[in-house]
């Protein structure tokens, strides 16, 4: 899946900016795609971008209007039809990730097929895939896994990424998650694919490169949330990481949606990830552990940076909040 770019994001109506969290997600990783941001009159959530029209956008350049909402539910208000169809009637592509599909809308179809217009659907893969061969490739390839799932493994990613491009290393975030999808432009959403060619599709997101060139692979899931380990699980595999990095939520009690299941010891999440990973790299390892301490103080967050620090022999950083001068140096040393 390829977005053409640059985008004009589509915030609807939404009532706040949790909602517009696919859009903030762009905007804050890849604000030179944007070229601003279409907004209906009762909404509440807005992007530090310019407001825009479906005409002045299309003046400013914009190729794709990226439907930047996540909201409950992923349905498309019918408030959003009229300007849905009013972009596809002006050329415009839409993409969106949400789970009411954009064919839905009422002649939108027919509208886009009409004005030679692509509808992105970043929820539905795009086979065929092949299955996984596990041949030993060139390059090297980050993998983000976690303790549990909504962990921080995408921003993790995308975070290594900016700091790898600072200094001008050759490196390519790999999407593999919707948001991450509309992010990045391209991507596989891995967890819509048939389960016996998750690896396979992962391979072919991240192929042989040069020695120097960097892959990093947004992680999905945890090989311990009873829900999402199988995507996990594919991941590892297909990837072929030579380097993971373990995302940890420290005030996080339990798995995520699941209260009887406690999350586990990082000892024992840092074992099973390697031990699955070493398949088909026996030369994997952990680079660090990155952790979200949005729910913390900057004097707990150092007091548990420090303690991980000490019992792992890893680089400990939230990704949000520290420079990552040394993981990229620990990286570049291997």
């Amino acid at each position: 899946m390829y977005l053409k770019k640059p985008y004009v994001l589509f915030v609807g109506d939404i009532e706040d900016d949790l909602a517009a969290k696919v859009a903030h997600g762009i905007a804050d990783w890849r604000p030179n795609d944007c070229v601003g941001q279409i907004r209906l009159p009762e909404c509440k959530a807005t992007l530090e971008l310019p407001e825009l029209t479906i005409e002045s956008a299309i003046e400013k350049g914009a190729k794709t209007l990226v439907v930047g909402v996540a909201n409950r539910g992923g349905g498309i208000s019918q408030t959003w039809y009229e300007t849905l169809i009013m972009a596809a009637s002006h050329g415009l592509d839409i993409a969106s990730g949400l789970h009411q599909l954009l064919s839905t809308v009422p002649n939108l179809s027919i509208v886009a097929e009409k004005n030679d217009v692509l509808l992105y659907e970043a929820r539905i893969p795009n086979p065929p895939f092949p299955i996984a061969n596990a041949k030993p490739r060139s390059g090297r390839r980050l993998l983000t896994v976690g303790t549990d799932c909504s962990a921080g493994k995408m921003y993790t990613a995308l975070a290594i990424e900016k700091a790898m491009l600072a200094r001008d290393l050759s490196v390519d975030f790999r999407a593999t998650g919707q948001t991450g999808i509309l992010i990045n432009g391209n991507g596989v959403p891995i967890d819509a694919v048939v389960a016996d060619f998750m690896s396979g599709a992962i391979e072919e997101l991240c192929p042989a490169n040069d020695s120097k060139h960097w892959d990093i692979i947004e992680g999905q899931g945890s090989l311990f949330h009873p829900s999402f380990a199988g995507v996990s699980l594919g991941l590892l595999h297909g990837a072929q990481a030579t380097d993971l990095i373990l995302c940890h939520e420290p005030t996080r009690v339990h798995m995520r949606g699941l209260p009887d299941f406690s999350l586990p010891s990082i000892e024992k999440c840092i074992a099973a990830n390697l031990s699955a990973a070493k398949l088909v790299n026996p030369d994997v390892r952990f680079a660090g552990i990155a952790l979200n301490t949005v729910a913390l103080n900057n004097q707990d967050t150092m007091k548990i940076i420090n303690e991980l620090s000490q019992e792992f022999g890893l680089i400990t950083f939230d990704p949000l909040k520290h420079e990552m001068n040394d993981l990229i140096d620990f990286l570049l040393s291997g």
